[in-house]
């Protein structure tokens, strides 16, 4: 087995049937409830709001992650590029591989901090 570099990219290994989606699918829209997260086993997936592209997620990279945090409504659309594959992590499956795995919850907060500056550029 390969050694695993992240915590994330070991949750890709988790489902052993995971979510194809074709390409141009949408995953999830702006505004829509959340209550689960996505990690790209294959793939990419383009996070938008409106036609502007915030980015572009590959493997081992997660998406949704904000709906297990905060319960607004997501704040972006989520749309499947060539080949891609997701693992679902839903709400007390997250938690409890947060109770589990601490490191994963600070590896989540680390994307979202990311996210957050890359949004608001100084």
């Amino acid at each position: 087995m390969a050694e695993v570099k992240t915590y994330l990219e070991a949750l890709t290994a988790l489902d052993e049937a995971p979510l194809a989606v074709a390409p141009g699918g949408v995953i999830f829209s702006a505004g829509d409830t959340g209550g689960e997260m996505y990690v790209v086993r294959t793939g990419s997936v383009d996070l938008k709001i409106g036609d502007t592209l915030l980015e572009s997620v590959g493997p081992g990279g997660i998406l949704g992650e904000l709906a297990l945090v905060d319960p607004a409504p997501r704040s972006a659309s989520a749309v499947a590029g060539p080949d891609c594959t997701l693992v679902r992590i839903d709400q007390a499956a997250f938690d409890d591989l947060v109770r589990r795995v601490p490191g994963l919850a600070l590896e989540v907060m680390r994307v979202m901090a990311r996210r957050l500056r890359k949004a608001n550029p100084s």
